[in-house]
């Protein structure tokens, strides 16, 4: 499994989390756990997804998730999660 950590900050609007799902499905990419909120109008949300099964190379899903969050008003940024987990080691 290649798990990858999405997180998906902005200004909450109507259709967040039904754009980024949409990508993931027609992309093959399987969502393993998400967990969002809404603090004063400000949306955040945190996936762990598993890209095993999209064809697509990692930074091309990267930059078209960058993009779908740039259509919608939000920023989206992917991690591998071993990167993730080296980065937040203690």
């Amino acid at each position: 499994m290649k798990k990858t950590i999405i997180t998906v900050v902005g200004k909450d609007t109507v259709g967040i989390i039904a754009r980024v799902c949409t990508y993931l499905a027609e992309n093959q990419i399987n969502i393993l756990d998400i967990s969002q909120t809404i603090v004063q109008d400000y949306f955040n949300m945190m996936m762990i997804v598993d890209t095993n099964q999209t064809d697509k190379d990692f930074g091309i899903i990267v930059r078209e998730l960058e993009q779908v969050g740039e259509s919608i008003g939000v920023i989206i940024k992917c991690q591998k999660e071993e990167i993730f987990n080296q980065m937040h080691r203690i």
